[in-house]
């Protein structure tokens, strides 16, 4: 049986990598959880191993608030310091807090 542990946390504030946004973590696979399609359309020189966890996050740019769906490889800890405004972030996650959301609900 494979485990895997996941760096970073629920709640916390990360940005990616290589690409311009930000976002809050609310969901983490321990592995690829994903289709086939959407793994298909990464091009092949920036396509990341699928044995390791996977990130939901809501996200934001500057053009828009959306979902992402990022490889740990691709994350990086944002200690900006500065909240992220997702519209969604209230039906998850309670006021910004040294640096972190903390969650509305227990994890089991």
């Amino acid at each position: 049986m494979m485990t895997t542990r996941a760096k970073y946390s629920l709640g916390q504030v990360v940005r990616h990598r290589k690409h311009p946004f930000r976002g809050v973590i609310f969901d983490v696979d321990p592995q690829f959880n994903n289709t086939d399609e959407w793994y298909a359309a990464i091009p092949e020189e920036s396509r990341p191993s699928k044995e390791q966890p996977f990130y939901h996050l809501l996200a934001e740019n500057e053009q828009s608030y959306y979902v992402a769906y990022v490889s740990e490889q691709n994350l990086v800890a944002d200690y900006s310091g500065e909240p992220v405004d997702h519209p969604d972030i209230p039906d998850l996650f309670g006021p910004f807090e040294d640096g972190a959301y903390p969650l509305h609900f227990q994890l089991n």
